[in-house]
Formats: structure tokens, sequence, C-alpha cells
């Protein structure tokens, strides 16, 4: 009788990260590691989470490694066993686990894992292309006016943000247009859009776009021109109901929802599949189910962002959710992702700045990757901090300045997860980089402590690398990679 082959799945990779806030997923390439040579002598790598799975498989993740997760089955997790004993990586599918970080070299053994190695590949720039917006969300940082960018300071800004691309070896620019609400000032899109493109040929550096919109007047030339183009659209949506509409709403106090909802349905006519950009606050959490089987129903991508204190003289305790009630809702909304699994990976990075698929020492790009454009020209370091600008878009090399910027003591200090005093010692710290830098600094007035949603990521990463599991197992014909 032939016994069962070793067999490993996991996700192919979606290439750059799909998310498209600040986090550090942006700039990341989830990748696994260079093919392991059969050399020296090799054991279980150390803090591996684990989990059962139906007809005796067992989803494996290692949050320090660069892979996401992994599923074996019986006779492969007999293999993975084997390494208790350090021995040498003698067939391919002990290579195979080697490269998806589930095994570690010897000489590591005696101390922990370094931290994950992965650094951002692509520098992003928000450019906020207009104040002025048609809608007045409740929890909006921007002050709405008419001011807008203009072609010049525009053009000059793509110029800054490729110079310093190519001074910093990065290998590929995102642009993000922001505002306010982008579209109002989608002709000065197409145009950087075409300035974009010329400086991307030029200089071999590879160029991802994205509009930030809130779907309310999207035309059908604007979303021709998106999809003839290959740019990506998100949309921000965050509920079906009441919930959205308390907190999305016209300058009228009408709220957005049924115009969101035909923006989304005229993209997808028009052959653009959105994005969907879900903020989750004490109105909408018990929303989600609903907004996620609607975004499931369509095939869309999307991420949950959580609520963010922007201002320290603004304190909205009434839209930040309660970390129970949010826990709760996340899991109401992967019980409905659950009982119908996609064939596409939505869960790797669908947690407010966490990704599971590239282990990374910061949440966010911001002072290292990261570069937000006003409409002035001003950089600042994150477009919460547009009213403080570091530099302009006329310096030599803005990310420079950025980099070495050095906050003052009531200004946020973007810091390594590892040096936050209570999440050095966490399992989970490299998944979610140690939350929103601004929004710990917000709530705790300093940024080496834990998120104040650290409860929350701790609560939902084991189920979601549970439900990642289910769905290789269903798709993995499409969705996954097999290898045997």
């Amino acid at each position: 009788m032939k016994h069962p082959e070793p067999r490993i799945l996991f996700a192919r990779s979606q290439g750059w990260a799909t998310t498209h806030c600040a986090c550090a997923v942006d700039g990341l390439m989830p990748e696994p590691a260079p093919a392991a040579a059969p050399r020296g002598l090799w054991r279980q790598a150390s803090e591996l989470f684990r989990a059962p799975l139906p007809q005796a498989h067992e989803v494996f993740f290692n949050p320090r490694g660069a892979a996401g997760p992994a599923v074996l089955n019986a006779p492969a997790r007999d293999l993975f066993r084997a390494f208790r004993q350090p021995q040498p990586l003698a067939s391919p599918h002990a290579q195979q686990l080697a490269r998806l970080h589930l095994l570690q070299p010897l000489d590591q053994a005696s101390s922990p894992a370094p931290a994950p190695a992965v650094r951002p590949q692509v520098l992003t720039a928000w450019l906020h292309v207009t104040n002025a917006c048609n809608l007045r969300c409740t929890y909006c940082f921007v002050h709405k006016n008419a001011d807008a960018m203009d072609e010049t300071i525009g053009r000059a800004a793509v110029d800054a943000v490729f110079r310093s691309a190519r001074a910093e070896g990065f290998r590929a620019v995102k642009l993000k247009y922001a505002g306010g609400e982008a579209t109002l000032n989608f002709d000065l899109i197409r145009t950087l859009h075409r300035h974009a493109r010329r400086l991307s040929e030029r200089h071999g550096i590879a160029l991802q776009e994205v509009i930030l919109s809130n779907g309310v007047a999207l035309t059908p030339a604007m979303l021709d021109f998106i999809r003839d183009n290959d740019l990506t659209l998100s949309i921000s949506l965050d509920g079906l109901g009441e919930g959205h509409d308390a907190q999305r709403v016209f300058a009228n106090g009408v709220g957005s929802g049924p115009w969101v909802r035909r923006g989304i349905e005229r993209a997808l006519d028009r052959g653009v599949a959105p994005h969907l950009s879900i903020t989750v606050t004490s109105h909408n959490v018990q929303e989600l189910p609903q907004v996620v089987a609607f975004a499931l129903e369509r095939q869309l991508y999307f991420n949950i962002n959580f609520y963010q204190e922007h201002q320290p003289w603004q304190r909205h305790e009434t839209l930040r959710a309660q970390n129970e009630a949010l826990i709760a809702g996340l899991r109401a909304a992967l019980q409905v992702i659950e009982a119908d699994l996609p064939p596409y990976n939505v869960f790797t990075s669908m947690l407010d700045r966490a990704n599971l698929a590239a282990g990374h020492t910061r949440a966010c790009g911001a002072g290292d990757s990261y570069l937000v454009i006003d409409h002035c020209g001003q950089i600042a370091r994150c477009q919460m901090e547009m009213h403080h600008p570091v530099t302009d878009i006329h310096a030599q090399q803005p990310l420079a300045d950025i980099r070495l910027y050095e906050p003052g003591d009531r200004e946020p200090h973007f810091v390594d997860v590892d040096d936050k005093t209570e999440c050095a010692a966490c399992p989970w710290r490299y998944a979610c980089g140690g939350g929103c830098t601004m929004m710990t600094y917000r709530v705790h007035g300093r940024t080496d402590v834990k998120s104040p949603y650290c409860d929350v990521y701790k609560a939902i990463f084991p189920e979601i690398l549970r439900l990642e599991g289910l769905r290789l197992l269903k798709w993995e014909g499409s969705a996954a990679h097999a290898w045997m």
C-alpha cells in the first residue's frame, strides 16, 4: 500500500500588498526565503503558531517570517516533527519547510530568531490633491476648504518622489491620490499619472497608483480612465445601514450610503473592482458582518481600519469602539467569511496595520518609506501631521530629510516594536508591528507602549490564521500553491 506523500499548502504571493492605508505592508513584498541549501543542521523554528484543521491537517505560522501561514497534511507534519532533533535538509519537502520559515538553522536555535529582515521596497507618497470634499465624515482629520494642488506643485511633487526613490534604491513608487475627495481634482490626477508613467519608464522604477475616494461622485469617464490606465480605486464603505450613514454624511447631514453603493456598482459595471476600506467606530461595529458579506458577494478585497484619534485636543471617545465590542464585531464578520470561504486571500492583511504574510518591525512606513505631500508642496511624515511639515518638494532628497528628522518632546517618535516595553515578548509583535504609532501617542502621550488595540489583535489573529488554513484546504487548486 502506497503511503501518502507530504503535502504543504500556502498562499501564492499577491505581489505588492493590496492595502491602501499608510501601513508597513504598503511597501513590503512578501516572498518566501531563498531556497535553503541542504547544508548544516536545522530544527523547528521557535514561537510557531499551530492550529488543527479537518482531515488531520494543521495550519502553521511563523510570526517572525515573511511567508504567511502554511497547511501541512499528516505526513508533512510528521516530517516537521522529526526536526525536533537537528538534522540536515535531506529532502525537497524539508527544504520547503525551511523556505516557509517553519525550520531554522541550528545556530539560531539557542537564541531567539532575529527580527524580520524584510525591508520596504516601495516608496509610498500620499499626494493631497485637494482639501475639498462633498462629505463631512465624523472621523476625518482634514479641514475642508476649496484649496487644491495645482499642476506645477503636482509635477514637482512627483519629481521629488522619484528623486528620493532613485537615491534610496526603491524598486517601485506608489502614489496615493487623496484629499478631501480626490476625484474633485481628477484633471490633475490624469496629468500626474501621465507624468509619473514617463518617470517610471525613464528610470526603470515600477509604478503603482491608488485613488482614495468616497465613491459618491465617480463618473463613467473617471472609471474608464482608472480601468484603462491600470489604477487602483479604493472606496470607503463603512456599512450598509445606519452605521455608515451616522459617520459618512454629506455637508447637509444626509447619509451617503446609497450613493457610495451606487458608485461601487457603477465601478464594477465599468470593469473596475474597487478595494473597500472599512473604518470601524462605535457607530458601525455591528454592521461589520453585512459590509463584509457585501464585499465577498462581489469578490472584492477589503481591509478593516480601526478608528484613529488624530488631534490631541480633539478626543472622540464616543467614536472609538470598545475593544470588547470590536472583537465581537470582527468575530461576527469572520463567521460570515467562514460560511463561504472565498477563492482569494482576504485574511493576511485585512486587519488594521497588520500583515500576516510579511513580518515587520513597524506598523507604519512613516518616517522611513512614506512621504505625505500637501497641496502646497509641504512634506510631512504622516497625513495626520500635515499641519507639521518637515521638508518640501524642492529639497534635493526629501526622504532623507524625513529619516533624519529628530522629533521634539511633544511629537511622536516612530519606534520599532522591539523597543516597546510591553511588546518585546509578544509572539504577535511582528504581525501588528505595534499598531498605529499616532493612535498610541494620542491615547497614551508616548509611543513606547502597546497599542490601545493590542487586545483586539491578540484575540483575532489566531482566528484569522485558522480561517486562512480552511481557505487553503478548500481552494488549494486555484488560490493556493500545493508543494508536493
